[in-house]
């Protein structure tokens, strides 16, 4: 997979060496001179441009790009790498962060984001992961929010307790997609049960959420907690 970031700072580096390390092809862009330090990340390209500009996306050939990360410390710049990715180069998957969550409204598929990563809202939704049982917490949206990642770490007195995860008439579209019990993460086999104090992690549309909560944990009388 060839990948390109927008942003060789500290975010855009650490990105690159994670993705090497995986096998992948990685393009970091940057248009301070101070940022090109090829010696951080000697398995990447490296172009010295403005990344919001159609000639600079040109001499990348981002349009051979499989994912474009928007990993500035900028927004706008962020937002209009991303759109410029997306409308004037047809690069299927975009991924951008956001620095300033007020401003993380604006990014959506309106201007090409697919993914928003926001530090802020992750950091705060792990925390809430961390010490709540019976809650439905939103870790995670895609594709401007039409699917959800979300926890809920399973009350003992849940009547699906026991229950196997093949029995489970989950609401809407979600699915079970991982169980993490005693501190160990796996994907749910079908005869499997779910118990109490088990981490589970579904993903499914939003509109849904408050009815899996309610599923779940039958006494939940809230919207699920938003990690922000």
């Amino acid at each position: 997979m060839r990948v390109a970031i927008a942003g060789a700072g500290n975010v855009g580096r650490s990105i690159a060496r994670e993705l090497l390390a995986n096998g992948h092809k990685v393009l970091l862009i940057d248009r301070d001179p101070a940022a090109i330090k090829t010696e951080s990340v000697p398995g990447a390209d490296w172009l010295l441009a403005d990344a919001c500009e159609v000639d600079s996306l040109e001499e990348a050939r981002i349009d051979q790009c499989d994912v474009a990360i928007a990993a500035t410390g900028d927004d706008k710049a962020n937002l209009v790498h991303s759109l410029l990715a997306k409308t004037e180069f047809s690069v299927p998957r975009t991924v951008a962060r956001v620095n300033h969550p007020s401003n993380e409204w604006m990014f959506d598929d309106v201007w090409g984001v697919d993914v928003a990563v926001s530090t802020p809202r992750l950091m705060s939704a792990l925390v809430e992961e961390a010490v709540t049982v019976g809650d439905l917490v939103r870790l995670f949206s895609f594709r401007g929010g039409h699917a959800n990642l979300v926890e809920m770490t399973l009350p003992y007195d849940s009547p699906r307790v026991g229950q196997r995860i093949a029995d489970l008439a989950l609401p809407g579209d979600f699915v079970l997609v991982a169980v993490i019990r005693g501190g160990q993460a796996g994907a749910p086999q079908r005869d499997g049960t779910v118990e109490g104090g088990d981490e589970l992690l579904f993903v499914g549309d939003a509109t849904h959420e408050l009815d899996l909560a309610r599923y779940l944990a039958p006494s939940v009388r809230r919207a699920p907690v938003e990690g922000e």
